[in-house]
C-alpha cells in the first residue's frame, strides 16, 4: 500500500533534480524549509521528527539536499518529507509538504468496521504487516 500524504504524493516519487526544482520554488517564495522523518505513517501521526534544524536563512537548494542525503544516511527505512515554512504571516504555516524518501516495504493499513447500536458505524485503522 502506498502512502499518500502530502503534495504528490499520488505521482511517482520525485527524483531528486525535481526534488531540487521544489525546493528552489520554495526558496525563491522566502519559505523555509524543514526535513522530517518517521517509521509511523499514520495519517493521525502529524508530529514527525525534526532532522535537524529548520534552515531559515538557507537560500540555496545544495544546502537542503545535502540535509536530506545525510537524513537518508541515518535514517534509510524510514519516510522522509520536507515542509515548506512561510512566516509572512506573521506565523509559521505550512506552504509545502511531500514525501522524498520511502522504506523498501510499506506497511499496510487495515481498516476495520463494526456495526454498533441502530445505524452506528466505529471505525478503526490498524497496521497489518
Amino acid at each position: 500500500m502506498r502512502i499518500t500524504q502530502g503534495a504528490f504524493s499520488f505521482l511517482p516519487d520525485l527524483d531528486d533534480t525535481q526534488i531540487t526544482a521544489q525546493v528552489e520554488y520554495c526558496l525563491q517564495n522566502g519559505w523555509a524549509i524543514g526535513i522530517e522523518h518517521t517509521d509511523d505513517p499514520h495519517p493521525r501521526n502529524t508530529y514527525w521528527e525534526m532532522f535537524g534544524n529548520p534552515m531559515f536563512d538557507l537560500r540555496d537548494a545544495k544546502g537542503v539536499m545535502m540535509e536530506l542525503e545525510e537524513c537518508r544516511k541515518a535514517h534509510p527505512d524510514a519516510y522522509i518529507r520536507i515542509n515548506a515554512f512561510d512566516a509572512t504571516g506573521g506565523f509559521e504555516t505550512v506552504r509545502l509538504s511531500f514525501i522524498v524518501n520511502r522504506p523498501a516495504e510499506e506497511p499496510t493499513l487495515r481498516l476495520t468496521r463494526t456495526d454498533v447500536r441502530g445505524r452506528t458505524m466505529n471505525y478503526a485503522l490498524s497496521a497489518a504487516r
